[in-house]
């Protein structure tokens, strides 16, 4: 099994916005950052050039989504909080709109398995609506691939 994660946020202007210029100008470096990082696996892009993704969803919302796939829970621990991910991660405020919705959700998948966007706005769902449990959990309150709680 492998541990899939999707974050969301809402963008606080248009991606193309002088005010973005410098979360657009870091996409690439973290993206390949995680690439190259122990227990990576699979990250959702747009394209082959395109490491923003947009994703409208029900409420017609824009969203700009986050979603990949890691080996184990400290492979992605340490790239979330032990390499220069975490200095852009800091300064969300600066790009991302404040919310108090879940904005981000951990499940696990079948090895080989590449989640859609669909499948992980559903776990997102999953979790505001029933909170965590073994299908849509955090790392605060992380289950096992066998469901326990860690």
């Amino acid at each position: 099994m492998n541990l899939a994660q999707l974050n969301v946020g809402r963008l606080v202007a248009p991606l193309d916005a002088p005010e973005m210029a410098e979360f657009v100008a870091l996409l690439e470096p973290i993206n390949a950052l995680a690439d190259d990082a122990p227990g990576f696996v699979w990250r959702f892009t747009a394209s082959d050039t395109d490491s923003a993704v947009a994703y409208r969803h029900d409420s017609g919302d824009d969203l700009l989504i986050n979603m990949s796939v890691w080996r184990t829970r400290q492979d992605l621990w340490n790239y979330v909080y032990r390499t220069r991910h975490l200095a852009v991660l800091q300064r969300r405020r600066e790009w991302f709109a404040r919310t108090v919705e879940v904005h981000s959700v951990m499940w696990w998948v079948p090895d080989g398995h590449l989640p859609s966007a669909a499948e992980g706005m559903s776990r997102l769902a999953r979790l505001a609506e029933h909170g965590p449990g073994p299908g849509a959990f955090t790392f605060k309150d992380f289950h096992e691939p066998s469901g326990t709680p860690a």
